[in-house]
């Protein structure tokens, strides 16, 4: 590897596929964005992904798949992979995301760098984005959390600069705390994880319940959490209800993880983050007021600013990350 060579960034997300060119300083040379179409089965998501950074390496002006893996002439370093989990990060094998229906056993890892002739790396997806954030983020902090609002729910932990993974290593998934122990019905399985109440997806699920039957705005739509938060917004009272539900479960969530972790800085990221202000603003309040105060004092909570982007940046920081520990 050498210092000029950048990465090929992959990111697998319940809604959307993304891909990009990052250099070593986090600099995004290209980005592309395409639905998953999760129905289509995994085979084809895989087919879509690879033709996806194929795109992104032709708009940075690199061809791809051309050297061998590892090889001085290939013009990408390697590829890093962020990906829902759980998965095996050694392997690549994704072992049955709750998101992604039909992914058991699935050598992502394997079919990328036989695309594309080089070193893969496969990392859960909010876990390589909290190192993304911490590594190019711009906040200047050596411990974070980072948590994903989107279609599900997760995060990652970075402490004094080193990413937690956990003896299996699926440390993090912070998705999966249980909030409420006689809760909903999870995708893993489990009642009550937080995932069942914040993400994207659970969101618009509950707002689709209290609206059926109602004068809600929100009766006979499709409804989105895009949605939900507009209706809110509007005055909406089941939406403004649903909201301010999700508003409370995720800063009461926030509120623990500063206990626990202790970070200086929270950062929320995914797709219900472009919420902006509506969210951050009652979930820092309720974060910040019910953690102890001694840690409350040392952290904040901030929005990712990153946008779409932050998926791929997180890929990135991981293949980097892996190449420092393979020299």
């Amino acid at each position: 590897m050498t210092e000029q060579q950048p990465v090929l960034a992959l990111d697998v997300g319940g809604t959307k596929l993304a891909a990009g060119v990052v250099t070593r300083d986090g600099t995004v040379q290209s980005f592309c964005q395409i639905s998953t179409a999760v129905d289509e089965g995994p085979t084809a998501v895989a087919k879509r992904l690879l033709d996806l950074g194929e795109q992104a390496a032709a708009e940075a002006g690199l061809p791809v798949g051309t050297g061998t893996a590892g090889g001085s002439t290939a013009p990408f370093a390697a590829v890093g992979v962020g990906c829902g989990g759980p998965l095996d990060p050694e392997t690549g094998v994704i072992l049955g995301p709750p998101g992604l229906p039909g992914w058991d056993s699935v050598p992502l890892g394997r079919l990328v760098a036989e695309r594309f002739g080089l070193p893969t790396y496969v990392e859960n997806d909010a876990t390589a984005a909290a190192l993304g954030e911490y590594r190019w983020g711009g906040w200047g902090v050596e411990s974070l959390v980072y948590l994903t609002v989107s279609t599900g729910f997760g995060g990652g932990i970075v402490a004094s600069g080193k990413l937690f993974r956990g003896a299996a290593r699926q440390g993090g998934e912070l998705g999966h705390v249980v909030v409420n122990w006689q809760g909903r019905q999870c995708g893993c399985g489990a009642r009550g994880c937080a995932e069942a109440y914040v993400s994207g997806t659970s969101i618009a699920r509950r707002a689709a319940e209290a609206a059926a039957g109602t004068d809600s705005t929100l009766a006979g739509l499709s409804v989105t959490a895009k949605d939900v938060a507009e209706h809110a917004l509007a005055g909406d009272p089941v939406a403004r209800a649903v909201w301010d539900e999700t508003t409370a479960m995720l800063g009461r969530m926030v509120a623990v993880l500063i206990n626990v972790c202790e970070p200086q800085l929270v950062v929320l990221g995914g797709g219900v983050t472009r919420a902006g202000a509506q969210l951050l603003d009652p979930v820092r309040d309720a974060a910040l007021r019910q953690a102890m105060p001694p840690a409350a004092r040392a952290c904040d909570v901030v929005l990712s600013r990153h946008g779409d982007a932050v998926g791929v940046l997180g890929a990135a920081a991981i293949a980097y990350e892996r190449l420092g520990e393979s020299s």
